[in-house]
């Protein structure tokens, strides 16, 4: 029999799984609008910090960061094409910025320095989403990030091994989605569909 971890683990995978589906309707029907930036960023740092939490024996907690790598890979390719098209320089720095950032971390052996880099970079990454949704916030899909917020919680729930490698970039997930969650519900009450 399966120990919880496991079960949440495989939950936080079908967490993840469903919480796209929402997405690629609203991309496909041309209601979301991706900023490519973001989650070139995000598939990136995803795709490092599945690799950090396999190398600490993050176990079943893994899994689900490993998935959503992924899929914002292929959010991103789609983005090219479909995505938000109005790139500022704002944007450009964030991304110069998370660039930057990962040449210590490509330059470091030490996992937990990794860690917060990538956390770092991934919070720049967050921020021409950020900056395009509080102008435009219909055109991105509330849904995806709710469960992302839930998903990256089962997350720190399924961890096999707790540690600051381990821990700190779902956590920040939590955080960072959640925040947007609530701006988004905020600007929307703000800002009339459509505009």
């Amino acid at each position: 029999m399966a120990d919880y971890k496991t079960i949440v683990g495989v939950i936080a995978v079908g967490v993840a799984s469903v919480s796209y589906i929402p997405y690629f309707r609203n991309l496909f029907a041309g209601k979301t609008k991706p900023h490519a930036f973001s989650w070139l960023v995000w598939g990136i740092l995803n795709a490092i910090a599945f690799a950090g939490q396999i190398h600490d024996k993050g176990g079943a907690g893994a899994w689900s960061v490993g998935l959503t790598a992924a899929v914002m890979f292929v959010i991103f390719a789609v983005s090219l094409q479909r995505g938000e098209k109005d790139i500022k320089p704002f944007d450009w720095f964030c991304l110069a910025g998370a660039g930057i950032a990962l040449v210590p971390w490509l330059l470091t052996s030490e996992p937990l320095a990794s860690i917060i880099l990538i956390t770092v970079i991934d919070a720049l990454g967050f921020l021409p989403t950020v900056r395009k949704s509080f102008n435009k916030p219909h055109q991105e899909t509330l849904t995806t990030f709710l469960l992302s917020t839930f998903k990256y919680s089962l997350v720190v729930i399924a961890l096999q091994h707790y540690s600051l490698v381990t821990l700190l970039f779902p956590v920040s997930l939590v955080i960072m989605n959640g925040l947007f969650v609530g701006m988004l519900l905020i600007r929307r009450r703000q800002v009339p569909q459509g505009r």
